[in-house]
């Protein structure tokens, strides 16, 4: 299966989100109709069956409508204007929720990949300094998505997400913005929960502080896990704050000495007697290497910081080289390192691992 690591961009000038999605899966058909043909595979590999897809995005979609109804808007544009039945961009949004069921079901286990997520608070009013990998299947590298949108007149939104997905990892232009990494919990099932790629893009929407940002993330109802490190900067001063996102609750952890780091276990002590990471999970290795640099990790320059995420380690490197030799949906590989500039506000993008990222090209969302 190709493997091209692709960043696509796209730039929305509708503010109605049904305009606004039909635009996008228009513009972006070919790429909505990669991703949903590239998840079908993977949840098949995983044990979904085609009806149990079906009825999970058609009951994402719901859960959507429900608890934001503009962005439940959005993805049906986004089906009409790629030509696409609504529950498979349903599904799409739902990826997390979907495989967690599965994975609750005692399908496939989800893999013991996935992100790292750093964040320095310097003080003396420098913003924020933050860093993040985002690690999936390599085979899906082609639908990366570097999307600049405005949900209302004047507010501005830079997400980097998947082709079909309304948002994930972002900046917007009240100097918010959020990491994303998964978790898994033992009450992650087929429920009717809001999809947490969702739950990211509403606060990407709708948040100026992080406080406001914990208030919508514990305003949902989740089926699935996962974690979004939210930081902001007002211009003097940076706050960052990890919500832990379950179906058992929502946690939210603080930094420590200027410092917040979070992988793909939990860190709050009553959610982490659920955890179901998997025994090859590398999060706790990962974990302490990102903990192991804060000198690097607080560098000016987002490629400064890469490089001090460039180390491999002893399978438990951050900076991952996927197998060529493993099955299609077992192979992790780092597809992307990602930061947050919130004095612009902007995101700046390597489409590729740390290790590259010091000669490698950066995108800018504001460019």
């Amino acid at each position: 299966m190709p493997s091209v690591r692709t960043l696509l961009r796209h730039a929305s000038a509708e503010t109605a989100p049904a305009d606004r999605g039909r635009a996008l899966g228009a513009a972006r058909a070919a790429a909505l109709h990669g991703a949903v043909a590239g998840y079908t595979e993977l949840f098949a590999a995983h044990g979904v069956r085609p009806d149990q897809v079906r009825a999970q995005g058609e009951r994402a979609l719901e859960a959507t409508a429900a608890w934001a109804p503009g962005l439940a808007e959005e993805i049906a544009g986004l089906a009409e204007g790629a030509g696409l039945e609504p529950w498979r961009l349903g599904a799409l949004n739902a990826r997390t929720e979907v495989l967690g069921a599965a994975a609750a079901a005692g399908g496939a286990a989800a893999g013991g990949g996935e992100c790292s997520t750093s964040v320095v608070l310097p003080g003396g009013g420098a913003p924020p300094r933050t860093l993040q990998t985002w690690d999936w299947h390599a085979f899906l590298a082609g639908g990366m998505l570097l999307w600049t949108l405005e949900p209302r007149p004047g507010h501005r939104v830079h997400t980097f997400t998947e082709a079909g997905v309304v948002g994930k990892i972002g900046v917007n232009g009240a100097g918010l913005g959020v990491h994303f990494n998964v978790l898994r919990h033992t009450a992650d099932g087929p429920g009717t929960g809001v999809p947490v790629h969702v739950a990211a893009r509403r606060i990407l929407d709708e948040a100026a502080t992080v406080d406001q940002a914990a208030e919508i993330a514990r305003s949902a109802r989740y089926s699935a896990s996962s974690v979004v490190t939210v930081v902001s900067f007002d211009g003097e001063r940076g706050d960052a704050r990890c919500l832990e996102l379950s179906p058992a609750g929502v946690a939210e952890i603080g930094p420590r000495g200027g410092r917040l780091a979070h992988t793909n276990h939990f860190l709050d002590p009553v959610l982490a007697r659920g955890e179901r990471a998997t025994d090859d999970s590398t999060t706790r290795g990962r974990l302490d290497q990102v903990r192991a640099c804060p000198a690097g990790l607080a560098a000016e320059h987002p490629a400064d910081r890469a490089a001090a995420l460039a180390g491999h380690g002893d399978g438990a490197g951050v900076c991952v080289h996927g197998d060529p030799r493993t099955p299609f949906h077992e192979r992790w590989d780092t597809l992307a390192t990602i930061a947050l500039d919130l004095a612009a506000p902007r995101l700046l993008v390597h489409p590729g691992r740390p290790c590259t990222a010091a000669t490698g090209r950066w995108e800018d969302s504001s460019a």
